[in-house]
Protein backbone atom coordinates (compact mmCIF):
# COMPACT_ATOMS: atom_id res chain seq x y z
CA UNK A 1 0.00 0.00 0.00
CA UNK A 2 1.49 3.34 -1.23
CA UNK A 3 2.11 5.64 2.10
CA UNK A 4 2.09 9.67 2.29
CA UNK A 5 5.48 10.32 2.66
CA UNK A 6 6.30 13.96 3.90
CA UNK A 7 10.77 14.82 3.65
CA UNK A 8 11.76 18.23 5.12
CA UNK A 9 14.80 19.89 3.37
CA UNK A 10 13.70 17.25 0.35
CA UNK A 11 15.18 18.77 -2.50
CA UNK A 12 18.83 18.59 -1.78
CA UNK A 13 21.53 16.52 0.13
CA UNK A 14 20.31 13.69 2.58
CA UNK A 15 16.74 14.77 2.05
CA UNK A 16 16.68 14.44 -1.65
CA UNK A 17 18.07 10.67 -1.56
CA UNK A 18 15.39 9.82 1.15
CA UNK A 19 12.74 11.09 -1.33
CA UNK A 20 13.96 8.75 -4.32
CA UNK A 21 14.22 5.74 -2.00
CA UNK A 22 10.38 6.08 -0.86
CA UNK A 23 9.72 7.30 -4.77
CA UNK A 24 11.48 3.60 -5.70
CA UNK A 25 8.99 1.85 -3.04
CA UNK A 26 6.03 3.21 -4.92
CA UNK A 27 4.88 6.08 -1.99
CA UNK A 28 3.36 9.35 -2.60
CA UNK A 29 6.21 11.69 -1.51
CA UNK A 30 5.96 15.35 -0.72
CA UNK A 31 9.02 17.18 -0.53
CA UNK A 32 9.00 20.53 1.59
CA UNK A 33 12.14 23.31 1.40
CA UNK A 34 12.39 26.70 0.12
CA UNK A 35 14.50 26.28 -3.45
CA UNK A 36 11.52 26.51 -5.44
CA UNK A 37 13.69 25.91 -8.72
CA UNK A 38 15.18 22.61 -6.78
CA UNK A 39 12.13 21.70 -5.75
CA UNK A 40 10.75 21.84 -9.40
CA UNK A 41 13.59 19.63 -10.49
CA UNK A 42 12.50 16.98 -8.36
CA UNK A 43 11.70 13.38 -10.39
CA UNK A 44 8.11 10.99 -9.07
CA UNK A 45 7.86 13.73 -6.04
CA UNK A 46 5.87 16.63 -5.19
CA UNK A 47 7.74 20.13 -4.06
CA UNK A 48 5.95 22.28 -1.89
CA UNK A 49 8.28 25.36 -0.95
CA UNK A 50 7.62 25.94 2.90
CA UNK A 51 9.81 27.33 5.51
CA UNK A 52 9.04 24.76 8.38
CA UNK A 53 9.95 27.42 10.93
CA UNK A 54 7.00 29.31 10.13
CA UNK A 55 3.86 27.77 12.35
CA UNK A 56 1.20 29.38 9.42
CA UNK A 57 2.91 27.86 6.92
CA UNK A 58 3.37 24.02 8.01
CA UNK A 59 -0.11 24.51 9.46
CA UNK A 60 -1.51 25.69 5.73
CA UNK A 61 0.71 22.35 3.95
CA UNK A 62 0.37 19.69 7.02
CA UNK A 63 -2.73 20.17 8.71
CA UNK A 64 -5.44 18.23 6.07
CA UNK A 65 -2.83 15.65 5.22
CA UNK A 66 -2.78 11.90 6.69
CA UNK A 67 0.68 11.89 6.48
CA UNK A 68 2.08 8.19 6.95
CA UNK A 69 5.76 9.26 7.18
CA UNK A 70 6.86 12.40 8.36
CA UNK A 71 11.15 12.97 8.13
CA UNK A 72 12.55 15.91 9.66
CA UNK A 73 15.55 16.58 7.74
CA UNK A 74 15.80 19.63 6.89
CA UNK A 75 18.79 22.13 8.86
CA UNK A 76 21.54 24.21 9.10
CA UNK A 77 24.99 24.64 10.45
CA UNK A 78 26.80 27.60 11.36
CA UNK A 79 29.89 27.71 13.30
CA UNK A 80 31.57 30.18 15.48
CA UNK A 81 33.50 30.48 18.92
CA UNK A 82 30.35 30.48 22.09
CA UNK A 83 31.58 33.75 22.78
CA UNK A 84 31.15 34.67 19.37
CA UNK A 85 27.90 32.87 18.92
CA UNK A 86 25.59 36.03 17.65
CA UNK A 87 21.87 35.74 18.88
CA UNK A 88 21.19 36.14 15.78
CA UNK A 89 22.43 32.59 14.38
CA UNK A 90 21.43 30.93 17.75
CA UNK A 91 18.13 31.67 16.68
CA UNK A 92 18.44 31.18 13.62
CA UNK A 93 19.88 27.34 13.90
CA UNK A 94 16.84 26.64 16.67
CA UNK A 95 14.33 27.82 14.21
CA UNK A 96 15.15 25.51 11.84
CA UNK A 97 16.62 22.84 13.59
CA UNK A 98 14.57 22.56 16.54
CA UNK A 99 11.40 24.29 16.18
CA UNK A 100 11.00 23.32 12.64
CA UNK A 101 10.74 19.83 13.47
CA UNK A 102 8.51 20.56 16.75
CA UNK A 103 5.69 22.22 14.20
CA UNK A 104 5.92 19.57 11.42
CA UNK A 105 5.55 16.79 14.32
CA UNK A 106 3.24 18.70 15.90
CA UNK A 107 1.26 19.01 12.76
CA UNK A 108 1.22 15.32 11.95
CA UNK A 109 0.96 13.70 15.06
CA UNK A 110 -2.72 13.75 15.56
CA UNK A 111 -3.66 12.02 13.15
CA UNK A 112 -1.44 9.12 13.21
CA UNK A 113 -2.70 8.56 16.33
CA UNK A 114 -6.14 8.43 15.00
CA UNK A 115 -5.34 6.43 11.99
CA UNK A 116 -3.27 3.74 14.56
CA UNK A 117 0.11 3.81 12.17
CA UNK A 118 2.86 6.09 11.52
CA UNK A 119 6.39 6.96 12.18
CA UNK A 120 8.16 9.97 12.54
CA UNK A 121 12.31 9.93 11.78
CA UNK A 122 14.51 12.48 12.49
CA UNK A 123 17.24 13.44 11.15
CA UNK A 124 19.49 14.70 13.80
CA UNK A 125 23.65 14.49 14.16
CA UNK A 126 26.36 12.96 16.79
CA UNK A 127 25.87 16.74 17.43
CA UNK A 128 22.71 15.73 19.10
CA UNK A 129 24.13 12.79 21.14
CA UNK A 130 28.06 15.14 22.36
CA UNK A 131 29.16 18.26 22.09
CA UNK A 132 32.00 19.78 20.00
CA UNK A 133 34.29 23.13 19.49
CA UNK A 134 32.28 25.61 17.99
CA UNK A 135 29.00 24.46 17.21
CA UNK A 136 26.93 25.82 20.52
CA UNK A 137 24.17 26.31 18.64
CA UNK A 138 24.03 23.67 16.27
CA UNK A 139 24.84 20.99 18.98
CA UNK A 140 21.81 22.60 21.08
CA UNK A 141 19.50 22.72 18.63
CA UNK A 142 20.51 19.01 17.59
CA UNK A 143 19.84 17.77 21.12
CA UNK A 144 16.72 19.52 21.39
CA UNK A 145 15.56 18.08 18.11
CA UNK A 146 16.53 14.35 19.83
CA UNK A 147 14.73 15.70 22.76
CA UNK A 148 11.71 15.92 21.09
CA UNK A 149 11.44 12.91 19.39
CA UNK A 150 11.79 10.96 22.80
CA UNK A 151 8.79 12.66 24.10
CA UNK A 152 6.87 12.04 21.27
CA UNK A 153 7.82 8.80 21.61
CA UNK A 154 6.83 8.37 25.28
CA UNK A 155 3.16 9.44 23.94
CA UNK A 156 3.31 7.74 21.09
CA UNK A 157 3.82 4.37 22.96
CA UNK A 158 1.70 1.60 22.17
CA UNK A 159 -0.40 3.42 19.39
CA UNK A 160 1.38 2.11 16.44
CA UNK A 161 3.40 5.27 15.62
CA UNK A 162 7.09 4.98 16.25
CA UNK A 163 9.06 8.66 16.49
CA UNK A 164 13.42 7.61 16.15
CA UNK A 165 16.07 9.76 15.38
CA UNK A 166 19.48 8.97 12.96
CA UNK A 167 22.55 10.63 14.05
CA UNK A 168 25.13 10.73 11.26
CA UNK A 169 28.23 11.93 11.37
CA UNK A 170 29.46 14.26 8.75
CA UNK A 171 28.33 13.60 5.37
CA UNK A 172 29.10 14.38 1.76
CA UNK A 173 26.56 17.24 1.13
CA UNK A 174 26.37 20.74 0.65
CA UNK A 175 25.82 21.76 3.82
CA UNK A 176 29.74 19.87 4.19
CA UNK A 177 30.96 21.42 2.00
CA UNK A 178 30.27 25.19 3.96
CA UNK A 179 31.79 23.52 6.64
CA UNK A 180 34.91 23.08 4.38
CA UNK A 181 34.77 26.64 3.23
CA UNK A 182 34.43 27.92 6.80
CA UNK A 183 37.70 25.67 7.87
CA UNK A 184 39.86 26.83 4.88
CA UNK A 185 39.24 30.39 5.04
CA UNK A 186 39.73 30.57 9.48
CA UNK A 187 42.50 28.22 9.08
CA UNK A 188 44.45 28.06 5.90
CA UNK A 189 44.25 24.36 5.59
CA UNK A 190 43.40 23.15 1.91
CA UNK A 191 40.22 21.79 0.97
CA UNK A 192 41.81 18.70 0.99
CA UNK A 193 42.91 18.67 4.39
CA UNK A 194 39.73 20.25 6.02
CA UNK A 195 37.79 17.50 4.81
CA UNK A 196 40.29 14.89 5.93
CA UNK A 197 39.86 16.77 9.46
CA UNK A 198 36.77 16.07 9.45
CA UNK A 199 36.18 12.54 8.30
CA UNK A 200 39.37 12.16 10.83
CA UNK A 201 36.17 12.83 13.46
CA UNK A 202 34.87 9.34 13.63
CA UNK A 203 36.64 6.48 12.74
CA UNK A 204 35.29 5.57 9.50
CA UNK A 205 38.01 7.54 8.51
CA UNK A 206 35.82 9.46 5.74
CA UNK A 207 32.58 11.18 5.48
CA UNK A 208 29.47 9.54 5.44
CA UNK A 209 27.07 9.59 1.92
CA UNK A 210 24.24 10.52 1.89
CA UNK A 211 22.67 7.13 0.41
CA UNK A 212 23.72 5.45 3.89
CA UNK A 213 21.54 7.80 6.05
CA UNK A 214 18.92 7.71 3.93
CA UNK A 215 18.64 3.50 3.89
CA UNK A 216 18.50 4.44 7.83
CA UNK A 217 15.86 6.31 8.04
CA UNK A 218 13.56 4.31 5.09
CA UNK A 219 14.29 1.50 7.33
CA UNK A 220 12.99 2.72 10.56
CA UNK A 221 9.73 4.15 8.31
CA UNK A 222 9.63 0.34 7.11
CA UNK A 223 6.99 -2.50 9.01
CA UNK A 224 10.47 -4.28 10.06
CA UNK A 225 10.94 -1.54 11.90
CA UNK A 226 7.74 -1.39 13.94
CA UNK A 227 9.02 -2.47 17.62
CA UNK A 228 11.87 0.55 17.38
CA UNK A 229 10.24 3.70 19.15
CA UNK A 230 12.67 6.29 20.98
CA UNK A 231 15.58 5.30 19.51
CA UNK A 232 18.96 7.14 18.34
CA UNK A 233 20.86 5.15 15.48
CA UNK A 234 24.04 6.64 15.82
CA UNK A 235 26.07 6.42 12.04
CA UNK A 236 29.33 6.80 12.55
CA UNK A 237 31.41 4.11 12.84
CA UNK A 238 31.33 3.32 16.31
CA UNK A 239 33.02 6.99 17.79
CA UNK A 240 29.76 7.14 19.73
CA UNK A 241 28.00 4.30 21.28
CA UNK A 242 24.87 4.34 23.25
Amino acid sequence: MSRLVIVTGGAKGIGLEVVSRFVALGDDVIALGRDATALAALEGARGIVCDISSETEVAAVLDDLPVDVLVNNAGISEAAPLHRTTLESWNRQLAVNATGAFLCTRAVIGGMRRRGRGAIITVASTAGRVGAPYTAAYTASKHAAVGLMRAAASELAGTGVTANAVCPTFVDTEMTERSVERIVASTGRSAQDSVQALADTSPLGRLLTAAEVAASVVWLASPEAASINGQTLILDGGGVQA
